[in-house]
């Protein structure tokens, strides 16, 4: 976890609220997952794949075909719980995946080898 987004406050307040059972207060939640998609997008630079962690936000990342118009082709969508499980190593991909707890579509919607940041 080198990122200085990791390191932000607000990720390691809204795990601790995770941990503690409580779900973060809204601001800290949005704040945590924004630090983390920047992670990534940082991390994986590209416009080939969106990802979505509504209502919180939604960045395009991975080197491959840029898409701009409609709905993307490549696109990951999951909760912001989940996001900050998977960005942070508390949850796996492939047991995300199983379990349904992450929405793919597309032939490059694979996160597994960025994940954790």
């Amino acid at each position: 976890m080198s990122s200085p987004h990791i390191k932000s406050a607000a990720v390691a307040a809204a795990l601790a609220a995770l941990d503690e059972g409580r779900t973060p207060e809204r601001p800290v939640l949005r704040a945590a997952v924004r630090a983390l998609l920047a992670a990534l997008a940082d991390q994986a630079p590209g416009r080939s794949v969106e990802v979505r962690v509504p209502p919180y936000g939604a960045i395009q990342c991975l080197p491959g075909p840029r898409h701009t118009r409609g709905t993307p082709p490549n696109v990951v969508e999951m909760s912001p719980p989940v996001w900050l499980a998977l960005a942070t190593g508390r949850l796996e991909w492939s047991v995300a995946i199983t379990e349904g707890r992450v929405q793919v579509s597309g032939s490059r919607a694979d996160l597994s080898a960025h994940l954790p940041l």
